[in-house]
């Protein structure tokens, strides 16, 4: 699908909505917990359910990795239900040496054909640069992320001379030191276009929106951390749209498992058009 397709689904449907399939088999419902095609029917349900109020799903692959042979079948089965008119999207987190990398890119661009992959950019461009090398994908880069531990990393002031690193709460000097997250934004989107590149940016800091989009305004952005993880969705739209929408805001845990119950997809629907219609007075 291509970045003009994406932004017709999103002003057709008014919605920016992704929704998670991070299926935990330990999670399903009970009427289907244990039963050899369980997950394949939670996720169908889950598809059929919530299909008219996004325009993109993402599979977490760890979920599916970790049951082995019959987790790839169930990516594969579940990626090929998704209608075609949806953004598909390997959550993988995939980055390597070229050679790799480019065998990654094949796996989850050919064999199984999704849209788009995440990508870790800590090797540098040779190690995202074949996922780049495909026409009509996107490769999603990891930019600021909302878990605890990237302060580790990723909020580290980069000197502006000699480039050291140093771990200091606040920026100072006038505000001429950048943070990592910004040097790694800033360079990376050179690598690509903003048909072909997209990058992740975590909801729980939603304070940094406006100031990532003052590097890369017209990129899209995966934004996890809506729902479950206490995101606002509000503030997200705030600083994060774009004259084209520019978000992708996903919810995985607060949409597919709304319901233990045998209501579960109807319990999906609900919530999915609760951010729907939230999403559609952001963008009017």
């Amino acid at each position: 699908m291509t970045r003009l397709s994406l932004v017709e689904q999103i002003n057709l449907k008014k919605t920016y909505l992704c929704v998670g399939l991070d299926t935990d088999l330990n999670k399903l419902p009970k009427h289907l917990k244990g039963k050899p095609t369980g997950a394949l029917a939670f996720n169908k349900a889950i598809i059929d359910a919530t299909k008219e109020y996004c325009v993109s799903y993402k599979i977490n692959t760890a979920f599916y990795e970790s049951q082995g042979v019959k987790g790839w079948d169930l990516m594969q089965e579940t990626l090929a239900y998704i209608p075609k008119s949806h953004f598909t999207i390997a959550d993988a987190k995939r980055g390597d040496i070229g050679n790799t990398s480019a065998q990654y890119a094949k796996t989850f661009f050919e064999v199984l054909p999704f849209d788009a992959i995440t990508v870790a950019p800590y090797m540098g461009e040779d190690s995202v640069r074949p996922f780049l090398e495909y026409d009509n994908k996107v490769t999603i880069v990891l930019g600021l992320t909302s878990n605890a531990g990237s302060n580790d990393f990723q909020q580290l002031l980069m000197m502006p001379h000699n480039e050291s690193l140093t771990m200091v709460p606040h920026i100072t000097q006038g505000n001429t030191e950048k943070r990592l997250y910004e040097h790694v934004i800033e360079r990376v989107s050179s690598w690509g276009t903003i048909d072909n590149m997209m990058f992740v940016i975590g909801a729980t800091r939603a304070s940094d929106l406006d100031n990532i989009r003052s590097i890369i305004p017209e990129h899209f952005l995966l934004v996890p951390g809506v729902g479950a993880q206490g995101g606002s969705l509000e503030e997200v739209s705030k600083f994060g749209l774009n004259k084209d929408a520019g978000l992708l805001v996903n919810a995985s845990r607060a949409i597919i498992f709304a319901s233990e119950n045998e209501d579960f997809a109807e319990e999906a629907a609900k919530i999915a058009q609760q951010y729907q219609i939230e999403m559609s007075t952001y963008l009017s």
